[in-house]
């Protein structure tokens, strides 16, 4: 399957309401990122661990850095070197949690 980056109109439906929940475009990128904060490192690495089993499962990771409470997740498609369907997924999946 040939993943490819989202057009501008698909980056108006799907990026643009992940936008106003608090990610962000990433400068120089054609990214997105978001940061989280948990009340320790035991509800930050739950976290990362639900994420960790959804990503696995669509073969798609994000990036990430962590320090005790706080987890940043910058999503992009290394094949479409950009945005992609899988992106707007995983951040969908992170917002439910």
């Amino acid at each position: 399957m040939t993943i490819v980056k989202l057009t501008d109109a698909e980056r108006q439906e799907k990026i643009e309401p992940l936008l106003g929940k608090g990610w962000a475009m990433v400068e120089g990128r054609d990214a997105i990122e978001k940061t989280f904060k948990f009340k320790d490192f035991n509800e930050a690495f739950g976290f990362m661990t639900r994420i960790a089993l959804k990503a696995d499962k669509m073969d798609h990771h994000p990036e990430w850095f962590n320090v005790y409470n706080t987890v940043r997740i910058l999503l992009a498609t290394h094949e479409c070197s950009g945005l992609s369907s899988r992106d707007v997924e995983l951040a969908n999946f992170i917002e439910k949690l």
